[in-house]
């Protein structure tokens, strides 16, 4: 007998992950292609879904952790099991603690092997090692729940306080398949992940009137106010007011760092003056002291009062009291204050404002005399200040930083005037960002990128310039080589032959390494060189390195974190 009736359409694991994707707007993914993901990163692709394939995984986990930074969608990063995994999981901590949405998936062994030990391929428990690393961790078994595991997750990265998920996919999942009619109706589009989160009234108007009271009021922007995108609102909330504000470094453009209102360059005056402060999306972590300490002395240290925007009551009172707790989510809370202030709202006194603008004028004016001296070899100062005014004529270009030195002296130098154009080090303070930042926001803003490195920090990830290169994307890499960490002039106390654990190759030609790979390599030792090749790199969007040869006797150890690194008794002597 012979049976007419048509066999029912059949879809699999790998499509019904691509299409659960595809469904909620998910276009890129960063990853390392290799068992047992290699054949869905060719799937992806050929849906139409953007892949970019880096050369390790934790460059591929920061590049999804950035993406997600400048775009409120979870980025993905993709990566194999057991080793590859443990490869993307510093990423994916990393983006927790930042705040960052972002999403590792991670194919594993099967689950009856692992759990009975019995010694499967790159066998791992990846599960149980992610979850206390990140804010959700998940795990799908049958094809029929992908679509759940996928809307799970993606809900978990952007709502409420934004961090890192991982969701494990072990690798006979990919194989299952299904009705593809079944399967259709099982994934879910996900509805406003990230609602909004309305502040109470009584909560609003007792920041209000903490503000109308105070002498000397700041406002301090973290990373937070700049992943809100109410740019428009946080400006009229400075500008209305007239309160001084003071960005970190990642808030660094969200006002432009010109503005009048700028207490960049009076820091340590208003930390330690300041008799009421609103933060809004920073945390009283490390990077302030903790709220309290020197940095926060001065005449009002016993009497200072906080008000503090966040979206988690548990961040409240986690260092010092906050006088004023206004939960919700930043764009909720500052439009509350702002409909709250009315038309006759008091600015601050002048003497206040008056002397933060006396001490802003004598810092800038020291600041602008130093970076006018052009000694030779360069020094930080000088190579930054042709940074400087490179990003000045060029405010949409993003600026990618981390080192030590590198890094603090970029921060006080080079200024910001757009929003979310500046990515560095963050919360954590760790090396090893830069080229998978720089290769993410190449990629979801299409706009140039400068990634300035220390070259200790440049040698986490220098291979992804080859990434940079095969992409063809607009990323010039500016290494500052003073041929070791910190500075190049350690010596081996022992006489031995080896060098000093500080040290590194001389005179290294790290432009060299962008030229192996097809794109443009630029040795530069002036400031006006250092200019006239990251105008030409910006100007042709060609993949450039520019290796700038600093003095290398400039810097100190640690940067401006020299506190935080223990010295041997015997060596203070």
């Amino acid at each position: 007998m012979t049976n007419n009736a048509q066999s029912p359409e059949l879809t699999d694991g790998f499509h019904l992950v691509i299409d659960a994707m595809k469904l909620n707007g998910i276009d890129t993914i960063f990853t390392v292609p290799g068992i047992p993901i290699t054949d869905f990163t060719r799937m992806a692709q050929a849906a139409g879904i953007r892949v970019i394939s880096f050369r390790h995984e934790q460059h591929a986990g920061n590049a999804a952790a950035a993406a997600g930074f400048l775009t409120q969608k979870p980025g993905i990063c993709m990566t194999v099991s057991a080793p590859g995994f443990l490869n993307g999981l510093t990423a994916l901590a990393n983006a927790t603690t930042n705040c960052f949405p972002m999403i590792l998936i991670s194919g594993s062994s099967e689950r009856e092997i692992v759990d009975l030990q019995q010694g499967d391929y790159e066998e791992m428990d990846q599960l149980a090692i992610a979850k206390p690393l990140c804010k959700a961790a998940f795990r799908v078994l049958h094809a029929q729940d992908i679509g759940v595991g996928i809307a799970r997750a993606i809900r978990s990265a952007v709502s409420g306080r934004p961090g890192g998920v991982y969701l494990d996919l072990p690798a006979k999942l990919f194989g299952q398949t299904m009705d593809a009619e079944a399967g259709k109706k099982s994934l879910i589009e996900v509805v406003d992940p990230a609602p909004r989160q309305i502040p109470a009234p009584d909560a609003v108007q007792r920041a209000l009137d903490m503000l109308k009271g105070a002498k000397r009021p700041l406002i301090l922007l973290g990373k937070g106010a700049a992943y809100a995108q109410v740019d428009a609102d946080i400006r009229a909330l400075v500008e209305t007011t007239g309160i001084p504000y003071l960005p970190m470094s990642m808030a660094k453009g969200l006002i432009p760092d010109n503005h009048d209102l700028s207490a960049s360059a009076a820091r340590s005056y208003v930390l330690a003056e300041a008799d009421v402060v609103l933060l809004v999306g920073a945390r009283l972590n490390w990077l302030l002291s903790h709220g309290k300490g020197k940095t926060w002395g001065g005449p009002n240290a016993a009497t200072r009062q906080f008000i503090q925007i966040d979206i988690a009551p548990t961040e409240i009172d986690s260092n010092v009291a906050i006088a004023a707790p206004l939960i919700g989510d930043i764009g909720s809370c500052v439009s509350a204050l702002l409909a709250g202030m009315g038309a006759n709202w008091s600015k601050p006194p002048a003497d206040w404002t008056g002397a933060i603008t006396e001490r802003k004028d004598k810092n800038l004016a020291k600041m602008a005399a130093t970076l006018t001296l052009n000694p030779s070899p360069m020094n930080f100062h000088g190579a930054l200040g042709a940074i400087r005014d490179v990003i000045k004529a060029r405010p949409d270009a993003i600026v990618v930083n981390e080192g030590a030195n590198t890094l603090d002296f970029a921060r006080s130098i080079v200024d910001m005037y757009q929003p979310r154009k500046r990515l560095d080090v963050g919360t954590w303070g760790i090396m090893g960002i830069g080229m998978g930042y720089a290769v993410a926001a190449a990629v979801v803003t299409g706009k140039p990128v400068i990634a300035i490195e220390g070259d200790s920090a440049f040698g986490f990830s220098g291979m992804e310039v080859e990434t940079i290169c095969r992409y063809n994307l607009p990323v010039c890499v500016v290494v500052f080589n003073n041929n070791g960490i910190y500075r190049g002039t350690d010596v081996n106390a022992s006489g031995g032959a080896d060098v000093a654990p500080t040290v590194f190759v001389k005179g290294a030609r790290y432009d060299k390494m962008m030229e192996a790979f097809g794109g443009v390599g630029v040795h530069a030792t002036t400031p006006q060189e250092l200019t006239l090749a990251l105008n030409a790199a910006i100007a042709s969007g060609k993949p450039t390195l520019i290796n700038a040869v600093i003095d290398e006797t400039a810097g100190t150890e640690s940067g401006r974190i020299t506190n935080l690194n223990p010295k041997s008794a015997a060596l203070k002597k």
